[in-house]
């Protein structure tokens, strides 16, 4: 379940549209490939991730989907596809003042709608808070109640998803970490274990090296690594892999 960049409050640069319902937004296309993915129809899998973000009056909001071929699959069904929508609702925008408390820089309603094949769909709601933090771009921790939708999911339980980005900074280009944890810290269904989803990213700003400061955060190349502890739930399966990607913001 990639996020990447991944229900993101801020963008390093941002398409910004002033004076406007939409204040900014950034949209990018990445393509994945790696090996060793468990509990899928081939442990070799292609993934194309289409995903949005931006900032409007009352908050900001993170839509992506994931488009995944399994290649060398014998027989079968050789792809499938995932997506998750999420909406904040932002309390210093909606008070038209500042809710900053220390390193807190703001609290949301947070929401997120996981939708694709399979008994997935599932509805997250709960509290989003951001921080400044030295050293990252951005830091949100949301804290969510999972509501299992489709027959044959049972997913109910208590999720933390922290999601942050680090920017280095290396001569004329730009190393960037960005990534997130889903941790199920609680599951209401026997069948369902705890789990936790660790997803990071390094990522070389291939564009900004090229070609100047006017391509900066267009085009990265680098690697990520995915890390599922009881990947679905299921207990005694541990995935630990890495897939390499190219990704192009627009």
């Amino acid at each position: 379940m990639k996020k990447i960049c991944l229900l993101a409050a801020l963008m390093v640069s941002p398409t910004v549209l002033a004076n406007d319902v939409i204040q900014w937004w950034d949209a990018s296309a990445t393509v994945l490939h790696g090996d060793d993915y468990d509990l899928a129809p081939s442990d070799r899998q292609t993934t194309i991730t289409l995903e949005a973000a931006g900032g409007w009056t009352y908050g900001d909001g993170f839509i992506f989907h994931d488009f995944i071929n399994f290649n060398g699959n014998n027989g079968g069904d050789d792809n499938s596809h995932y997506g998750e929508i999420s909406p904040r609702f932002s309390a210093s925008k909606i008070l038209g003042q500042p809710v900053e408390f220390g390193a807190i820089k703001d609290m949301s309603v947070a929401l997120t709608y996981e939708h694709g094949d399979g008994p997935v769909e599932s509805m997250l709601y709960g509290v989003g808070l951001d921080f400044d933090i030295p050293f990252f771009s951005y830091l949100q921790l949301n804290t969510y109640r999972r509501d299992a939708i489709s027959n044959g999911n049972i997913s109910d339980g208590w999720q933390f998803t922290p999601v942050f980005r680090i920017d280095m900074p290396i001569g004329n280009a730009n190393i960037i970490i960005d990534g997130y944890i889903d941790w199920v810290f609680i599951a209401d269904n026997n069948g369902y274990d705890e789990n936790l989803h660790f997803n990071p990213q390094i990522k070389y700003d291939l564009g900004k090296s090229l070609f100047g400061e006017h391509k900066q955060n267009k085009l990265l190349v680098g690697f990520e690594y995915d890390y599922w502890q009881s990947k679905y739930g299921v207990n005694g399966v541990d995935q630990n892999t890495y897939s390499i990607i190219a990704q192009y913001h627009f």
